[in-house]
C-alpha cells in the first residue's frame, strides 16, 4: 500500500477540488485569526472555520486516496464522494457566512433565518453520513487486495461514522443550555466558551463532546497510517499478521472513541479523569496489549510450524 503524491491531483476530481478550496479557506481563516480581533463563545471568531477547513482537507484527501485502492472503479462510490464534497462545501460556506455576520453557526436558532439554516444543515449532514456509509459498503464489497489496507480502510470508514455519531448528543434536549435561541452545546456540565485547551478549545472545566467526535473522525487517517507503517517497517510480518494487528488497533480505537464520549457525557474534563475513567483506560490498554501479543504469538507458532 503506497501513496504516489505526484498523482494525487488526479484522484477523485470533485474531492480534490474541494480539498484545494479548503486549503485556501484554512489560509484565509488563519489570517482572520491574526487580523480580526472579534471573539465568539470565548474563542477567536475565525478559529472554527480554520479547524473545519484543516479537518476537511485531511478528510477529502484521505477519502479520494481510498477510492484509488479499489480493484475496480465504482461509480456509486464516486457519486457518493461527489455528494460529500458538495455538502461539505455548503457546510463550510455556512460557517464562514455566520462568521461574516458575527454569529455562531452550530446550535444557533436565535432568528428565523438562523433556525432555517441550522435545520437545513442538519438534513445535509445526515445525507453526508449516509453517503459516507455507501462508500464504506462499496469498500467491503469490492475487497481491496492488500489485506492490511482493506482492514485499515474498512475500520477507518466505519469508525469515522462512529465519530460522526458521537456529535449527536450535542443537539439532544439534555444539552440545552437554557439560553434563549441556543439549541445545543459542546460542553457538558458547563457553558460553552469557558476555559479550554489551546487551539482545539476543548473544555478544561467540564466534559466536551467534541473530543470523541474528533478522535472517531480521524480514524480515517490513523488506521491507514498504521497499515502503511506496518507495511514499510514490519517487513518480517506476513500480510495476514499485519491485517490482524490493524484489526486490533481498530477495535481499540473504537473503544477509545466510545470511552472519550462517555467521559464527556459525565461532565468530566479530558485531563482530569476520575478513578472509573482511569480504570477503563487501563483495561483498554491491557486488553489491546494482550490481543497484540496473541496475534504475534500466533505468527511465531506459524513460523515454527513451517520450519519444522
Amino acid at each position: 500500500m503506497t501513496i504516489d503524491l505526484r498523482r494525487a491531483a488526479h484522484w477523485h476530481r470533485p474531492l480534490m477540488i474541494f480539498v484545494s478550496a479548503m486549503a485556501v479557506l484554512a489560509v484565509v481563516s488563519a489570517a482572520g485569526i491574526v487580523i480580526d480581533s472579534r471573539v465568539l463563545t470565548g474563542a477567536p471568531i475565525w478559529l472554527k472555520p480554520f479547524k473545519f477547513a484543516v479537518s476537511f482537507v485531511l478528510y477529502g484527501v484521505t477519502l479520494a486516496w481510498m477510492l484509488t485502492l479499489l480493484p475496480q472503479r465504482s461509480r456509486v462510490a464516486e457519486r457518493a464522494a461527489t455528494l460529500i464534497a458538495a455538502i461539505a462545501l455548503i457546510e463550510n460556506a455556512w460557517i464562514v457566512g455566520q462568521v461574516l455576520r458575527g454569529q455562531t453557526s452550530h446550535f444557533n436558532a436565535s432568528t428565523p433565518v438562523n433556525t432555517i439554516l441550522l435545520a437545513s444543515m442538519a438534513v445535509l449532514i445526515t445525507v453526508l453520513f449516509f453517503a459516507h456509509l455507501v462508500i464504506g459498503i462499496v469498500v467491503l464489497i469490492r475487497r481491496i487486495p492488500d489485506w492490511a489496507a482493506r482492514r485499515a480502510v474498512g475500520w477507518g470508514l466505519g469508525l469515522s461514522l462512529l465519530g460522526m455519531a458521537a456529535a449527536v448528543p450535542m443537539a439532544l434536549p439534555m444539552q440545552d443550555p437554557g439560553i434563549e435561541g441556543i439549541g445545543g452545546a459542546h460542553s457538558v456540565g458547563v457553558l460553552d466558551g469557558g476555559p479550554g485547551l489551546p487551539l482545539v478549545g476543548w473544555s478544561t472545566t467540564g466534559g466536551d463532546l467534541r473530543i470523541g467526535h474528533f478522535v472517531g473522525l480521524h480514524a480515517l487517517q490513523a488506521l491507514p497510517i498504521l497499515a502503511i507503517l506496518l507495511t514499510r517497517f514490519a517487513t518480517r510480518l506476513d500480510e495476514r499478521t499485519r491485517a490482524r494487528l490493524v484489526a486490533v488497533a481498530g477495535a481499540a480505537y473504537g473503544v477509545l472513541t466510545v470511552l472519550l464520549t462517555w467521559q464527556a457525557l459525565r461532565g468530566q474534563p479530558l485531563l482530569r479523569p476520575d478513578a472509573v475513567t482511569l480504570a477503563a483506560v487501563a483495561a483498554l490498554v491491557v486488553t489491546t496489549a494482550a490481543a497484540t501479543g496473541l496475534v504475534l504469538a500466533r505468527r511465531s507458532r506459524s513460523d515454527l510450524a513451517l520450519v519444522a
